[in-house]
């Protein structure tokens, strides 16, 4: 994949992400790193969990990117929920 091809990944992924789990989002370039952030973990998780992508093409790689993008955002939510916490 080229890098053009990632930045729309990353953006598209990113953004739906941020839509399903709500929020403000991080902004267009923060969108874009979660959003390949999330690639990485999804492809990670659909390797490891031997799953296979219900689509091919373009369309898969952003399934896999925003399943993983929405994991990533929880977990970040997660986190700063437990940092605005602590004492």
């Amino acid at each position: 994949m080229d890098i053009l091809t990632w930045l729309i990944v990353g953006l598209v992924a990113g953004v739906l992400a941020s839509l399903v789990v709500g929020g403000s989002g991080y902004g267009l370039l923060g969108d874009v790193v979660v959003g390949i952030g999330g690639a990485f973990l999804g492809g990670f998780l659909f390797r490891t969990a031997h799953w296979s992508v219900p689509f091919g093409g373009l369309a898969g790689t952003i399934f896999v990117a925003f399943i993983g993008a929405v994991i990533l955002l929880v977990v970040l939510r997660i986190i700063r929920r437990t940092m605005t916490r602590a004492p």
